[in-house]
């Protein structure tokens, strides 16, 4: 990769459609691997190893495991894409999802499932600041939370769960 060329989060495979539950899977978890941009300052989230790795070849930063997702549940989040600010916004709102499908982001589907037994909270904050990529921010951690809103995030309140 040279020095010029913007790592994007362009899906090899798209999320998939919601698989009918079974006792067995909804006790299931998944690990949602938690991913980094250098070049946009965008966090992108993903339970598909291979999403995860071509984004590591083309320059992203892998940061781990950032919570463990149910296999499904009856609340879905969905994963949104904008083309023209090549950025992802997650959200369990479908008023919110169809609102942004009006502002020209594209629904990419079911990118995972909330913890319907409200497990470990996923702390959603804004970026008031953020010129493109990068605007939205989850994460488990109340530390991270916290300092993020001590430097000018804008806490948005819980946007799903995770298993605990």
């Amino acid at each position: 990769m040279t020095p010029t060329e913007t790592p994007t989060a362009t899906p090899t495979k798209a999320p998939s459609a919601a698989p009918t539950k079974t006792p067995t899977e909804a006790a299931e978890a998944v690990n949602m691997y938690r991913l980094y941009n250098p070049n946009s300052g965008e966090h992108f989230f993903t339970e598909n190893t291979g999403e995860r790795d071509h984004l590591v070849s083309v320059g992203w930063k892998y940061e781990g495991v950032a919570w463990k997702s149910p296999k499904t549940s009856d609340t879905p989040v969905y994963r949104m894409y904008n083309p023209n600010a090549g950025d992802h916004h997650y959200t369990t709102s479908v008023a919110e999802r169809d609102w942004l499908k009006t502002k020209g982001w594209k629904c990419e589907g079911i990118g995972w499932y909330s913890d319907d037994q409200k497990g470990d909270a996923v702390y959603r904050l804004y970026n008031p600041n953020a010129k493109g990529a990068g605007a939205h921010h989850y994460t488990t951690s109340f530390k991270e939370r916290e300092y993020l809103a001590s430097i000018g995030w804008k806490y948005e309140g819980i946007g799903w769960f995770a298993v605990k």
